[in-house]
């Protein structure tokens, strides 16, 4: 019996917004602290501000993930390294975390991480006319810890569009691994 595109959705793990972008291709919107992982059948979406989202991809097998996380990690518990085991209940919204998530079910579906290739976006300033104040700097520091994360797991950044003002769009498609991004101030 073959599977409708919402089972398929569901099977692949994510049960948030979703919709039939045409008989091939099912369309999946990340909020913010979400991931999704899954094959070429797939495009995934979002909106990010000060947020980072980075896309994993496995060109040969069409397999791959992205996430959108808003923070490089607790507030209290910043980790100097990586790690796939935590006693915590591991959380989309923080890069060590979610990156932590995304490495575990590619593993599970037989994926060699190493083989993917990162994209890596985001990070806007979302205050430029308000400097000076730490919390402004989150984007920067959400930036630069994804790309601290995937040299870490031996990841390669094939591509990155990060910082600056504003927010960006964020098109991944699953299939042929592009991702497309539109900037607005």
């Amino acid at each position: 019996m073959k599977k409708s595109k919402r089972d398929k959705a569901l099977e692949w793990g994510y049960s948030g917004l979703y919709s039939p972008q045409s008989n091939d291709v099912i369309e999946i919107f990340l909020n913010p602290g979400e991931y999704f992982v899954g094959g070429a059948d797939f495009q995934v979406r979002t909106i990010l501000g000060s947020c980072v989202s980075i896309t994993l991809w496995h060109q040969h097998l069409r397999f791959g993930a992205m996430s959108h996380f808003l923070l490089s990690s607790r507030p209290g518990n910043e980790r100097s390294g990586y790690v796939l085991e935590s006693p915590l209940k591991l959380d989309g919204k923080y890069a060590d975390e979610v990156l932590a998530l995304m490495v575990r079910e590619l593993r599970d579906e037989k994926i060699p991480i190493t083989e993917c290739q990162a994209k890596i976006f985001g990070g806007g300033n979302m205050f430029p006319d308000q400097r000076g104040i730490d919390q402004f700097d989150i984007g920067v520091k959400n930036g630069e810890a994804g790309k601290y994360l995937l040299a870490a797991y031996g990841i390669p950044v094939i591509s990155e569009h990060l910082f600056g003002t504003g927010h960006r769009e964020i098109i991944f498609n699953l299939g042929n691994g592009d991702v497309w991004v539109r900037q607005a101030k």
